[in-house]
């Protein structure tokens, strides 16, 4: 998305996302110059800002205290493998597959958060433990399919560009595009 179609969804909404801040973001980053037009769309978003007619929406305005339980799970046992095997396992993909067997338990408040999180030690303690060791389980029993996959992270077009390039080589060999006569 160009920077003008955000600012113009950015005035049309009266919110100027996270999403929406990180894609102006990356733009800008990723250009030597911005023309003109992405100058004064750029300006013009930023009166918007101060003027209040566009409202930024704060990055996390709430937070999943079932995240928090289970990373906590999780660092704790992978630790205690690690030590007693040589098995390596990544905390992060022990966490995600506990949590997507898991209800999130979202918080506005420290005063939520702190009910959420005694709520879930009440009811889902056991739970939350026999999904971390579901996952590291399935972690441990994992073949590594794909040594060179990488991290979620900033990507810049050119990367994901070259990702697909390489996958649609590596998929499809000997395809050709035929012409018409």
């Amino acid at each position: 998305m160009s920077i003008k179609k955000i600012v113009t969804q950015a005035l049309q909404d009266g919110y100027l996302t996270p999403a929406m801040e990180a894609e102006v973001g990356r733009i800008c980053d990723a250009a030597t110059e911005l023309s003109i037009e992405e100058y004064m769309a750029l300006d013009k978003l930023m009166g918007a800002l101060l003027t209040s007619e566009v409202v930024a929406v704060p990055r996390k305005q709430f937070i999943n205290v079932m995240e928090e339980l289970v990373l906590t799970a999780a660092i704790s046992r992978v630790a205690e493998i690690q030590v007693k095997s040589e098995h390596h396992l990544d905390v992060g993909d022990v966490a995600a597959y506990a949590l997507n067997r898991l209800p999130p338990m979202y918080a506005t408040t420290e005063e939520g958060a702190r009910y959420q999180r005694q709520r879930a030690r009440e009811e889902l303690q056991e739970l939350i433990a026999q999904q971390v060791e579901e996952a590291i389980a399935r972690n441990l029993d994992r073949p590594d399919f794909f040594p060179e996959r990488q991290a979620i992270g900033k990507s810049t077009g050119n990367e994901v560009f070259n990702q697909i390039s390489t996958l649609l080589q590596a998929s499809a060999p000997n395809f050709e595009q035929e012409t018409a006569p």
